[in-house]
């Protein structure tokens, strides 16, 4: 292909053109309105999903990110009851958000930003649509999923006492929120979220290293996430430690407004004002 080498008056540096302005920067350090493009393809493709795929792949995550409440209940059990234990501890809360993500499964709070930004680019009635049926699907899904890990966890046939007694210490911390504290603590937690699947596509090899990063501070932070709490919530239900007001009216909505409002009205908010002159120069390039 021919090379197309473009010279401004009064400027000696020649300026490249737009497919290779493209490779310049797919070699280079992904620019953010790449980056927003690659996520708003994965999110056409996550909305055009059968229903079938999405509700075995939110089931699947429902159950598997319940290790995050088993695993720091594990560790906690052995550690003494100290205030530097949770930095230890919240190892353990990094596990099922690294099974589920890089499994590629769908979580709830990943889509806040993953299916949203497709309507950045093309807002319609039937977008929008497609977006409350997949959310709609996948939340339910999680809790699903959630609920069965928590009856598992609560039969004692596969459970010791001491471990009992760490999962219910972990739980019970969850129960004493107010609302308006899982609202805001539900917004860093979405917030982080958001920005695991934004870095993703740069991370390349170092995603296990990322996810484990923010999600360890989610932990440490004691940030509200909706999907990993409904498991510690459900298992306090089962256990007489909790009633279904504390699930859904303490804990549930209000944590998964909050990290709506992280995921989605903060992080992909910004996002969005960021790239979004970069993406109508993109168009006007490609029209060209």
């Amino acid at each position: 292909m021919e090379r197309k080498i473009i010279k401004i008056k009064g400027d000696d540096k020649p300026k490249i053109s737009c497919e290779e302005q493209v490779i310049l920067e797919e070699h280079e350090r992904l620019s953010p309105h790449l980056l927003f493009e690659i996520i708003r393809r994965d999110g056409d493709e996550e909305l055009s999903r059968p229903t079938k795929a999405l509700i075995y792949s939110g089931f699947a995550a429902g159950i598997l990110i319940s290790f995050s409440f088993l695993f720091k209940a594990v560790l906690t059990m052995y550690l003494p009851d100290k205030p530097w234990a949770n930095l230890i501890t919240s190892i353990g809360y990094t596990s099922g958000f690294i099974i589920v993500i890089l499994g590629r499964m769908q979580l709830f709070t990943e889509n806040t930003i993953t299916t949203v930004i497709p309507l950045f680019r093309e807002f319609s009635l039937d977008k929008l649509l497609q977006i409350s049926r997949l959310w709609g699907l996948v939340f339910l899904s999680n809790l699903i999923g959630t609920l069965l890990a928590a009856i598992f966890l609560s039969i004692p046939t596969f459970v010791t006492p001491e471990l009992s007694a760490a999962l219910h210490g972990i739980a019970s911390h969850v129960v004493s929120m107010t609302p308006m504290q899982n609202i805001i603590q539900g917004i860093p937690a979405g917030i982080l979220i958001a920005a695991i699947v934004w870095m993703m596509p740069m991370s390349q090899s170092f995603s296990l290293f990322l996810i484990l990063f923010f999600t360890y501070f989610i932990s440490l932070g004691s940030f509200a996430h909706v999907v990993v709490g409904s498991s510690e919530l459900a298992y306090e239900v089962i256990n007489g430690g909790a009633n279904l007001y504390d699930y859904f009216i303490r804990f549930l909505i209000p944590t998964g407004v909050g990290n709506i409002l992280g995921g989605t009205f903060v992080f992909t908010v910004l996002v969005y004002a960021q790239v979004s002159r970069e993406l109508k120069e993109a168009e006007k390039c490609l029209k060209k």
